[in-house]
Formats: C-alpha cells, sequence, structure tokens
C-alpha cells in the first residue's frame, strides 16, 4: 500500500509547492510594475509643467547613470528588467489559469459569486487587455509608429512632448488609453489584495481589509494620474 500511495502524495506535494512558487513569482513580478506604473506616473505628469519639463526629463532618464552607464544603458537595463517581469508575470498566469482548469474534474453551470469584487472576475480579460495596450503603447510612445495627428510616424525619441499631444489629440487614440487605464485600476485593484495574501500579509481580517484599502487607493492614484495627462490635451490645458 505504501509504495502505491506515496508516488501521489509526492506528485501532490510537488505540485502544491509549484503553485506556490509561480504565485510568488505572480506577486513578486506584480510588485515590480507597480514601483514602475508610479514612477512612470510620475514623469508623465511632468507634462503640465511645460514642453521643457517634460522632455528635461525624458532626457534625464537616458542620461541616468552616465559615464558609468553608456547614454540610455539605465533605460535599456530597466526595459530588459521589464521584459522578464513581464514573462515572468504572464506565463505564471497562464500555468495558474490551465491548472485552475483542470482541477474541475466535473462539468458544472458556474454560478455568479456575489461576494467576489468586479476586479476579482475582470483579471484574465484585464490582463490581455493591458498585454495588447503594452504593445500598443510602445508602438506609439516608444517607436513612434502610431502617431496619426500629423500625417506621419513621428520621432519619439526627438521631441515626447510633441509626440504625446499629437496623440491625444486624437480621440480614438485617447480613448484607447483611457479605456486601458480602467482595466489598469481594476488589474490593480485586486492583484494587490492577491499579492499580498500570497506574501502571508492577509491573515487577520483587519489585515485583509487594509489589503483592499491600499489596492483601492493605489488603483485610484495610478489609473488617475495617468488619465489626467490625456484629459488635460483635449481640455486644451496641455498643448
Amino acid at each position: 500500500m505504501a509504495t502505491t500511495t506515496r508516488p501521489a502524495l509526492v506528485t501532490g506535494s510537488r505540485s502544491t509547492r509549484s503553485t506556490v512558487a509561480l504565485k510568488i513569482a505572480m506577486a513578486a513580478s506584480g510588485l515590480v510594475f507597480v514601483a514602475f506604473v508610479l514612477v512612470h506616473m510620475y514623469g508623465n505628469l511632468k507634462a503640465f509643467s511645460g514642453q521643457e519639463s517634460f522632455n528635461g526629463y525624458a532626457e534625464h532618464l537616458r542620461e541616468f547613470g552616465e559615464p558609468i552607464l553608456p547614454h540610455e544603458g539605465f533605460l535599456w537595463i530597466s526595459r530588459a528588467g521589464l521584459l522578464l517581469a513581464l514573462v515572468v508575470h504572464v506565463t505564471s498566469a497562464v500555468i495558474l489559469a490551465r491548472r485552475a482548469g483542470r482541477a474541475r474534474t466535473t462539468k458544472y453551470v458556474v454560478k455568479k459569486n456575489r461576494s467576489s469584487s468586479l476586479s476579482s472576475r475582470t483579471m484574465r480579460w484585464g490582463g490581455a487587455t493591458l498585454l495588447l495596450f503594452i504593445i500598443w503603447h510602445l508602438l506609439n510612445f516608444s517607436f513612434g509608429k502610431i502617431n496619426v495627428s500629423n500625417g506621419n510616424t513621428g520621432d519619439a525619441a526627438g521631441d515626447p512632448y510633441t509626440l504625446m499631444v499629437d496623440s491625444f489629440d486624437v480621440w480614438w487614440l485617447t480613448a484607447i488609453y483611457l479605456v486601458s487605464m480602467a482595466a489598469l485600476a481594476l488589474h490593480l485593484h485586486h492583484g494587490t489584495f492577491s499579492a499580498t495574501q500570497t506574501l502571508g500579509f492577509t491573515n487577520s481580517a483587519k489585515a485583509r481589509r487594509n489589503a483592499r484599502a491600499a489596492g483601492m487607493v493605489l488603483a485610484i492614484v495610478v489609473a488617475g494620474g495617468f488619465s489626467l495627462v490625456p484629459i488635460g490635451v483635449l481640455a486644451g490645458i496641455i498643448d
């Protein structure tokens, strides 16, 4: 009997450890993105200080770390780190989703859980939306390939401020951005709680309330801060 049950126990244990490891990887990579979006949002808000301030900040990022690092060295290191975090986050999410699907051994009718939040129910499609947005965002602002307002691609490296204003002057580009910020808010709201839960910071009812509150504050601050710039352009405050 021992020889027949032991492998199953070992396999189950390994699977459990693997699942926990994947959840920790998701939480850690998610925290990397939280730090990034906070810094990125701060930089975007420089647009309210004018073209010189915004472009000066962008140029400072290219020069950061010189002469120890080459020109734009810090940016490329950051991009590599973010790409790694993205691969870890998406891969972990896909594997965990597949395991959750396989764990359902019988078919059943899924009933809506009224106690779950909108952000928890939209994590998967919200994550997919954000992945598509990241690709669009890079093409639009990092590579300057979707700046259609002036009939050409523009040069993101030459004048980031003008590229930003030209892009947000196009209503449908702004609409895409704002919808993506709504998806980001929902993702941050539930993701923050999930990460703190995975890392063991929600062991009491008070801790869980604090984690949900932190997720709400983070979602409002980040998504709201990012949304201020396109709204400012459409309103004529930034031009």
